[in-house]
């Protein structure tokens, strides 16, 4: 009878072993371990190899502390029925055990690996290693098994990794201070980029400085010093027809403005869907030697000009030279009113004031449009959610700023 109970003993522990080493290897942080293991940590490394291999570990732990918990739950039962007789033996067995399993072979191991899961991960890795080896049988015949249910129930292996995901890692290395602030703005860029297009990030139309390409010399050389830009486009007629774009360098030569046409000092610009995604945007820009691609709707008109300076802004933030004028996207007056510029990107909006809205618009003035129903005016004003909108100035029939106030909820009264 003793020797049962020892080896009930040694089942146990061997329950929680498998049970804390599922969740060490589930929680553990991979670029961690592999920190680690560039560092000559030989268990770190075997954790790094386990880890990769995942389908054949967590097997193996199953199998193990399955093994080991209907063993327990056997040997239980011999013991309880020879003390108190088969009927309530049983029942005893069945409570004890599952208690026991509960609290030492489930709970108390996951909670402990949870909170220190690489460090567990890095103990544990030679002893699973063994039981790898010495489960592989059972583990081939697992992973037979496993591809026939794939086949039956035509089960696809999803190898990439969802954005959210990726997102999630980025915001949980921040958290942990594998990386700085910056380091994760830049990730989080990086990441989200893919799902930008053209029309997410380009000039409209009416904020264009253009030409036409008729115009006076004089008149280039004014545009040219107003707006400060080394590139401008040019047009035919109107706005529609782009013809390419004057060079600040082509059109300034030598001492004096160039003698020659207009026409000839035109370069050719690249015109792109308002649906091209920004990284074929990129590329292409990179092929053609160009920095701005004119953006067209689905009439084959100008909806506007994407620059390379706005496509890399999307990934480094906010690019400023010494000509640049700084513009306050949001103003705080106080904790209840704030002062917005109408360009300011709808989802930065959205969050920063912890709402939520289903407009198909990405910038405030199109969303301020569509609630107003209209176009805007001055003083025209709506309430969305907990705030309080009002048009405080118009450009070109459509909102330039805007003054928000928030309005304080009960809850927030009470707290």
């Amino acid at each position: 009878m003793t020797t049962y109970i020892i080896i009930m003993v040694i089942c146990l522990i061997g329950s929680a072993y498998f049970s804390a080493t599922e969740t060490a290897f589930s929680c553990a942080n991979k670029t961690r371990l592999r920190a680690l293991a560039e560092k000559g940590n030989k268990r770190a490394e075997l954790a790094v190899k386990l880890a990769d291999k995942y389908d054949r570990l967590i097997s193996t732990i199953l199998i193990g502390n399955n093994i080991v918990n209907i063993l327990l739950a056997s040997l239980g039962t011999v013991v309880f029925t020879k003390h108190f007789g088969e009927d309530l033996g049983a029942t005893l067995s069945t409570v004890v055990i599952t208690v026991a399993v509960l609290i030492f072979g489930e709970i108390t191991p996951k909670s402990i690996a949870n909170d220190f899961p690489e460090k567990f991960a890095m103990f544990s890795a030679p002893l699973i290693r063994s039981f790898i080896w010495i489960l592989m049988p059972l583990n081939f015949i697992f992973s037979l098994w496993k591809k026939l249910v794939g086949k039956l129930f035509k089960v696809e292996e999803e190898d990439n990794m969802a954005q959210e995901e990726l997102l999630m890692m980025v915001e949980e290395a921040e958290q942990e201070g594998d990386i700085d602030t910056d380091e994760g703005d830049l990730l989080r860029n990086a990441i989200e980029f893919s799902d930008l297009k053209a029309e997410d990030i380009l000039t409209h139309r009416v904020d264009i400085e253009a030409l036409p390409v008729d115009a006076a010399k004089k008149e280039i050389a004014q545009k040219f010093t107003e707006t400060r830009f080394s590139r401008i486009p040019v047009y035919e007629d109107n706005i529609d027809n782009i013809v390419g774009v004057i060079h600040q360098k082509d059109f300034y030569v030598g001492s004096g403005v160039t003698t020659a046409p207009i026409k000839e000092i035109i370069s050719p610009v690249l015109f792109v869907h308002q649906s091209e995604m920004a990284d074929d945007l990129l590329r292409k820009l990179q092929k053609e030697k160009s920095h701005i691609a004119v953006v067209v709707d689905e009439y084959g008109g100008t909806l506007g000009i994407v620059t390379m300076e706005d496509i890399l802004e999307q990934l480094v933030g906010d690019i400023w030279d010494e000509h640049d004028e700084v513009v306050e996207e949001f103003k705080e007056l106080d904790d209840k009113n704030f002062v917005i510029d109408c360009n300011m990107n709808l989802d930065d909006f959205c969050e920063e004031f912890q709402i939520e809205t289903e407009s198909d618009s990405v910038s405030v003035g199109g969303w301020v449009a569509e609630q107003i129903g209209n176009i805007p005016d001055v003083n025209d004003n709506f309430t969305y959610e907990n705030l309080v909108v009002t048009v405080t100035e118009v450009d070109s029939h459509r909102a330039a700023t805007i003054k928000v106030e928030k309005q304080v909820t009960e809850v927030e009264e009470e707290e």
